[in-house]
């Protein structure tokens, strides 16, 4: 089945990892992109993919006709194509509300005249598209797939705020998307997807001077340039990685508004975790110390049930999103140094215990190798991303959670081949193994005076 992902770039920081989860889930993937070296680029990023890639370039999705020739041949569409920018802008219409609504529904025309068999589109939205800003934090009150941002066309393109505006555009786009099925009625039917702020790990080519919006709100908690807890504007998350596995489930999902988030946050709860886990940056002044700053105000909450529910997701935690987050933006700037990193741990905690083991990602994968061995009840790890030497899986023929699974999990994907060791593994359970220290054999549970590489042995 080949998918057509028309992105910004599917290079940028969502389309990534877009881009991953769809590969993962074995899908053929044909990608806009705005040229050839980007697509040179990806290429040489997704190297053991590359026979599941190819390339249309889009310069300008605006333009009349642009995506004409990336919708033959494909199934199904992913958009992910919209600016995201907080910033003030001097013309709304140029910068946010063309780009927005005019990429969508040109997207959804070329469909109509080149490609009439697709049968759905997946549109990325936003959270942007359902807050009302009037209503402010709105104390007591639930947000869901049912809210929609109020602000008309006219109002967006005059107003000054430069998140106002930003929102305004994803509302816009996102409706522009649904009056075209209602009034069209084309072959295809329409899933949108609705994510609030989205943090997590690099899995693009990125610099540390241009990094993407949400990026870079982290990196100013991490670099200096806050001496105090900044004020959180919006109180909703979602970890990017879970994003782009919502993607790759709406394809298949019924035609709906899908609200995708972890739940909600604040910058204290942020600086709390990077305290933590990094406490030389709050030692040295990178990040502003979180002790003693005042408690957030009463705010809205969300409801991510349907998400849940349909998609049949389950989300990462604040405290796994910053610690890879961190680890990935740490990295990237001794690679600009010309230092060395060396990343911190992961602390994942049990669900069921509040016990907690140690684990590690395994950058640039979007992977999680944790030491639970099966043996801590529910496995906080997100289930389409551990990897786990023993991760306990909840199922419906056992539900105390015991049954051990080694290496990855359906779904995510062939491990790299450097971590695959195959010869000479011993299955043994932890207290278990017969290998003596002099055997060549190799235990994929720890025990004591026995030490075990990981093993992704799939």
């Amino acid at each position: 089945m080949l998918i057509g992902f028309f992105s910004s770039g599917a290079s940028g920081f969502v389309a990534a990892h877009c881009l991953t989860a769809l590969l993962d889930a074995g899908y053929k993937v044909k990608c806009s992109v705005r040229s050839q070296e980007k697509a040179d680029e990806i290429r040489k990023r997704r190297a053991p993919h590359a026979d599941k890639l190819d390339f249309v370039i889009v310069k300008d999705i605006v333009e009349p006709g642009a995506h004409d020739e990336a919708v033959k041949g494909v199934t199904a569409v992913v958009h992910t194509a919209s600016p995201f920018t907080l910033d003030d802008k001097e013309d709304n219409r140029k910068y946010l509300l063309d780009p927005a609504i005019k990429g969508t529904v040109g997207v959804l025309e070329s469909i109509v005249a080149h490609n009439p068999s697709i049968k759905r589109v997946v549109v990325t939205s936003s959270f942007a598209a359902m807050i009302d800003l009037s209503k402010g934090l709105r104390p007591g009150y639930t947000y869901s797939e049912a809210d929609w941002n109020p602000i008309t066309y006219d109002e967006a393109v005059k107003v000054k705020n430069g998140a106002a505006a930003y929102c305004a555009s994803k509302k816009l786009a996102e409706k522009a998307a649904w009056d075209f099925v209602e009034e069209r009625k084309p072959n295809f039917t329409v899933a949108t997807i609705c994510p609030p702020m989205v943090y997590g790990p690099l899995e693009h080519s990125a610099r540390l001077d241009a990094l993407n919006t949400s990026t870079a709100d982290v990196y100013r908690l991490i670099n200096g340039s806050c001496k105090t807890v900044p004020e959180t504007s919006f109180y909703a998350w979602v970890d990017v990685r879970d994003v782009g596995v919502a993607h790759a489930a709406a394809l298949n999902a019924p035609s709906d508004r899908y609200f995708i988030t972890a739940g909600n946050f604040t910058y204290t709860q942020m600086c709390e975790i990077i305290a933590r886990h990094f406490p030389q940056l709050v030692n040295s002044g990178m990040t502003p110390n979180p002790a003693g700053a005042p408690p957030p105000p009463e705010h809205y909450r969300v409801d991510n049930s349907r998400s849940r529910r349909v998609l049949g997701m389950s989300y990462r935690t604040l405290e796994s999103c910053m610690i890879d987050l961190v680890n990935s933006l740490l990295k990237l700037k001794a690679t600009e140094e010309g230092t060395h990193y060396e990343a911190a741990p992961v602390s994942v905690t049990d669900v069921r215990t509040g016990d907690e083991h140690r684990s590690h990602a395994l950058a640039g994968t979007g992977l999680t190798v944790c030491d639970c061995h099966g043996d801590m009840g529910v496995c906080s790890c997100a289930e389409n991303t551990c990897a786990c030497r023993g991760c306990a899986k909840k199922t419906e023929t056992n539900p105390t959670g015991r049954e051990v699974h080694k290496g990855p999990k359906q779904g995510m994907g062939s491990a790299p081949k450097e971590w695959k060791e195959t010869e000479n593994l011993c299955d043994c359970k932890e207290g278990e193994c017969k290998a003596g220290e002099s055997s060549r054999k190799k235990c994929q549970g720890h025990m004591e005076g026995h030490s075990a590489p990981i093993v992704l042995n799939k």
